[in-house]
């Protein structure tokens, strides 16, 4: 057989198979159910856009775009607004027709009076539809549209999300006239370098409002919406007069300037003139973060935040955060940054111990991201040493223990695992008082404590402060704040608030109250303290700690003079390492007015990312910067108490003076103090018995 042959058999097999396929159609009219079927589909995809452009709330956009959330302080004075792409709103009157020509030229000739889409670009979506497999690369899409997609949509680029698009901008037509999807649309369109709005970017480009732009300041902002980091002047010059000389080209096509008067407008040099005023949300971005993600754990949604016209009412003092935001302007208090540019970081918080209220905060180093990463109340790293006091030394004195009690500091081994802590310094006494232990964060006294007085009721305390162990952190070894359970200094600022405020720890908090734009308040703010310790406990810790800072670890903190209490920690590389440095560093301290804590160390710590001792900046230096700047703001209350070492200088002065006196004086001298001993062992035993049921019920 040869080759024509074989063609005429295969061209005779294949009209077979085609007329027996044509009857199998016709006969089951399969035609007539393909049409049937994708007309079904048509209608049913139809109704469902048409239900959701019914439903969406489109009357809502014009009002959430001329709308803010405003923010304010402590003392209700107003600090900011909270808002999501959106500037200075003007209505279309104070919208130069230089700007509107040029953008309708550009964007959407038949805009006046298309019925929210147009024919032409729904056409180029679906060869774009095909020529990308189901994916709209851009481009088609009336003002209408993209007035829809920037407020109701998303960005992505899909059939469905072009469907939804093209329903909504017919909805939208309908709700709103031309006139005010247009002025919506010059509102909320972006122009570069962190600006939304027509209004806004006529200051910051050229200094004059948009009412007052010129024919060919108009094509350049209007060239900007192709591509706004690309076309912007500031950026781009060369590139923005390019794409602003065919704009003006795309009016006269458009019959909105004659040929002269593009040729004019083209020969203008662009003069740029930044008068701009930026929001003060950029003067306090962490606490406004903050703020926002609080309200959030509360039931707000962010948008509702951002577009609704609430009013926030925060803990925000501005004469404390201009105080913390002194120290982190200045690099001198901080480590170097690594070889490789990495900055170490750091985060502070400043609250009130009476109410809990957040009075500054901050967040990180370097550039802000908007609702990034917060390492004042996001962040989870071991506490090192600061965890003593909480976990120690006030379940020591409510079971028993005093301010001098003297504690074991040999060199020794706990448990039947044989742990065996060190002191920092290397040295070791036989015997050493309580509060000289705290003062110095001597490590050996406070495991040999926590054993005497059982991890439990240590891991009980510190429960009480808010902080929750894991089951493989409760041992001993979270004397030292060796756990893997992580905190913030909004966690430790918390606690430690307890022993400025009588034993009472308070709920934190950045908002007071919010307030809708109806005037009605949709949230208050508890502030409710809770007992978590004795007054006298408190009182007696706070005489210990204010040693850390007068002679102890913190001594190089320490505010020129002012009286702080508090502790420091760090937690350290690993041995294997062998390197000399820190991977976190801790400072907290507090007056009856205030209550500061500092963490500063690296995002991730490696062997070339650590605290290096002796390398500068480091916690010590933060916090005495922070303190000095920030306690003349406060109304500096006294402490109540003195020094454990304060009192203990007081006793050894008085007992010279008076020497051994008679031995009937020293007989009844004993007896006194027997009595004080007993009197005192019953009321640790009853505040002890007190918390155990105080903790059932927590």
């Amino acid at each position: 057989m040869d080759i024509r042959q074989i063609g005429r058999a295969i061209r005779h097999a294949l009209g077979v198979a085609l007329r027996a396929l044509w009857r199998f159609i016709h006969r089951f009219q399969l035609i007539r159910w393909a049409i049937l079927l994708v007309l079904t589909l048509i209608l049913v995809m139809s109704a469902y856009f048409t239900y959701e452009a019914k439903t969406v709330d489109m009357a809502d956009i014009k009002s959430s775009l001329q709308t803010k959330t405003e923010i304010y302080d402590h003392k209700d004075n107003g600090v900011g607004s909270l808002y999501s792409q959106k500037g200075t709103y003007v209505s279309l009157e104070h919208i130069s027709k230089n700007v509107q020509n040029a953008v309708i030229s550009t964007e959407d000739r038949s805009f006046w009076t298309n019925p929210g889409f147009d024919i032409k670009g729904i056409l180029r979506s679906v060869v774009s539809l095909i020529i990308n497999r189901g994916s709209i690369a851009g481009g088609g899409s009336t003002l209408t549209q993209q007035l829809v997609k920037n407020t109701l949509l998303s960005q992505k680029q899909t059939f469905l999300r072009k469907g939804q698009e093209i329903f909504m901008a017919v909805q939208m037509n309908r709700v709103y006239t031309k006139s005010e999807i247009l002025a919506m649309y010059l509102n909320n369109a972006y122009f570069g370098n962190g600006v939304w709005g027509v209004e806004d970017a006529s200051e910051l480009y050229f200094g004059k409002h948009a009412s007052e732009l010129s024919v060919g300041e108009g094509a350049t902002l209007a060239a900007m919406l192709r591509n706004p980091s690309y076309y912007n002047p500031i950026d781009h010059m060369d590139n923005a007069i390019s794409r602003r000389n065919l704009v003006l080209t795309l009016e006269v096509e458009a019959g909105h300037l004659t040929s002269a008067q593009a040729d004019a407008a083209k020969q203008t040099t662009l003069t740029l003139n930044n008068n701009y005023n930026e929001d003060s949300t950029d003067k306090y971005p962490y606490y406004f973060d903050a703020v926002i993600e609080e309200a959030e754990s509360k039931g707000f949604s962010e948008n509702d935040l951002l577009n609704k016209g609430y009013k926030i009412y925060t803990s925000l003092d501005t004469n404390y955060q201009d105080a913390l935001d002194q120290t982190w302007a200045n690099d001198n208090n901080f480590q170097n940054d690594a070889s490789d540019g990495t900055k170490v970081q750091a985060s502070s918080v400043a609250i009130d111990p009476q109410t809990g209220g957040v009075r500054a905060i901050e967040g990180g180093r370097g550039t802000h991201v908007f609702l990034g990463y917060n390492y004042a109340t996001q962040l989870h790293r071991s506490p090192g040493s600061t965890l003593k006091p909480l976990m120690v030394y006030t379940p020591a004195l409510e079971n028993g223990y005093h301010y001098d009690s003297e504690l074991s500091d040999k060199k020794q081994s706990f448990g039947k695992n044989n742990y065996s802590p060190s002191n920092w310094n290397g040295v070791y006494q036989n015997t050493v008082p309580m509060y000289t232990a705290l003062a110095n964060s001597l490590n050996v006294p406070a495991v040999w404590l926590l054993n005497k007085i059982g991890v439990q009721k240590g891991v009980s305390s510190l429960k009480r402060f808010g902080i929750t162990l894991e089951k493989k952190d409760q041992n001993l070894a979270a004397a030292l704040g060796g756990v893997s359970t992580g905190v913030s200094p909004l966690t430790m600022a918390r606690a430690y608030a307890a022993f400025a405020n009588d034993g009472k720890m308070p709920q934190t908090h950045f908002i007071r109250k919010i307030v809708d734009a109806t005037g009605t308040t949709v949230y208050q703010a508890d502030t409710q303290s809770k007992q978590v310790m004795a007054s006298s406990v408190a009182k007696e810790m706070t005489s210990m700690m204010m040693d850390t800072y007068n002679n102890g670890t913190g001594a190089s903190a320490k505010p020129y003079g002012y009286t702080v209490a508090g502790k420091t920690g760090s937690t350290e590389t690993p041995k294997e390492w062998n390197v000399n440095g820190d991977k976190d560093q801790w400072a907290v301290g507090y007056t009856p007015d205030v209550v500061v804590a500092t963490w500063t160390g690296f995002a991730y710590t490696t062997k070339t990312h650590y605290l290096q001792t002796g390398d500068g900046g480091n916690v010590d230096s933060i916090f005495k910067s922070e303190m000095t700047n920030l306690l003349p703001e406060t109304t500096q209350t006294q402490f109540n108490v003195t020094s454990a070492s304060a009192k203990v200088a007081a006793t050894t002065a008085s007992s010279a003076g008076t020497s051994s006196g008679s031995s009937s004086g020293s007989v009844w001298s004993d007896i006194q103090d027997g009595i004080q001993d007993g009197v005192n062992t019953v009321k640790d035993k009853a505040q002890e018995w007190y918390n155990d049921v105080q903790g059932l019920f927590n």
